[in-house]
């Protein structure tokens, strides 16, 4: 083999000290490298294949070798084929199961967030979600009840059990929101605020990166690189779809984007139907094509009296709706081999 950049993956089996084994070896060889951590794993981008030839029998073996190709490496399909599983308190999203995060987009009263949380969690969602720092288009549009929200969130969790994400929208808010939340969703127009994508990785927790409404497939591939490179594999890409001159519909959902995902990475692919589609007679056909499509996840807008919600009310389905589009995920998974996570 001519030589060429090389990614040396180790996974859990292989002992820290062996992957330091392997940085010596490399250096002592001229060819310096840098160790990568992602998750449990080591990867070493090597760019001299004589000096993986001369390693000698002491030193343990890849778990694999890859191509290093494009910029967004180290969440390339081929360095863990298998898939990597995102844990969201005790769910699951990316072990073939179908998991559904719902709830409001905003926290908007501690009503309205209880009686969503228990609806939710009634009709088998697996995770809750709600917004309590809102950047919106418009300075005069409702921007969320900041940290009074979270208080809110916290006690829905504790009500039903449910773990939760929301969203972060400045660097300095990570610490104190790690300290209580079980995941962060970074939106559409963060995507590429790399200060934050590096402050989110190296919290550690689950990450929903949400594609930017005008960013491409190796663009978002390319922000969620930002996390990995923090040693952080807890992250779920989310399409949420993309601005077109299709004026019928909110956004466009790209699907297109769901499979090439599924190819490329091993990180879980989410959809959120209910951004995209802008209405609710949208959302169930959107889901039940985003899981067909390979979908690990589904993040719904539900709220218990929309027409008063401060913040996309259009698009939240009712719990009743809710429920309806819950039975007809379980039918659609049971069909491709898969179930739906969560309670009832």
């Amino acid at each position: 083999m001519a030589n060429q950049d090389l990614l040396l993956v180790f996974d859990e089996t292989v002992t820290r000290a062996g992957v330091d084994g392997w940085m010596r070896h490399l250096e002592s060889s001229g060819a310096p490298t840098q160790m990568y951590r992602l998750g449990t794993s080591h990867v070493l981008p090597v760019s001299d294949s004589d000096a993986i030839r001369a390693a000698g029998p002491d030193l343990p073996a890849p778990t694999r070798q890859v191509p290093r190709g494009n910029e967004a490496w180290l969440g390339r399909r081929e360095v863990r084929p298998a898939g990597t599983e995102v844990s969201l308190g005790p769910t699951t999203i990316g072990d073939g199961s179908v998991a559904v995060i719902a709830g409001p987009c905003a926290v908007e009263t501690p009503e309205q967030m209880m009686a969503t949380a228990s609806a939710v969690a009634e009709h088998g969602a697996a995770g809750l979600r709600g917004g309590v720092f809102k950047p919106r288009t418009s300075p005069h549009s409702f921007q969320g009840l900041k940290w009074n929200g979270l208080d809110l969130l916290v006690e829905a969790r504790e009500r039903t059990g449910l773990p939760f994400v929301t969203e972060v929208v400045e660097p300095e808010h990570v610490k104190r929101l790690s300290e209580v939340v079980d995941g962060f969703q970074i939106g559409a127009r963060n995507m590429q605020n790399f200060a934050l994508l590096t402050a989110v990785g190296q919290s550690g927790l689950p990450v929903v990166l949400k594609r930017g409404f005008g960013c491409t497939v190796e663009e978002t591939l390319a922000a969620g690189e930002y996390l990995l490179l923090e040693g952080n594999d807890q992250v779920v890409l989310c399409e949420r779809g993309i601005r077109t001159f299709e004026p019928s519909a909110r956004f466009t959902l790209d699907l297109t984007a769901v499979a090439l995902w599924k190819q490329r990475t091993h990180l879980p692919v989410m959809v959120d139907p209910s951004h995209s589609g802008g209405r609710p007679e949208l959302v169930e056909p959107l889901s039940l094509a985003a899981i067909a499509a390979g979908a690990d996840a589904l993040l719904i807008d539900v709220h218990v009296q929309p027409e008063q919600a401060l913040c996309d009310g259009n698009q939240a389905l009712r719990p009743a709706q809710f429920a309806g589009l819950m039975g007809c995920l379980a039918g659609v998974a049971a069909g491709l081999g898969r179930r739906v996570s969560g309670g009832a």
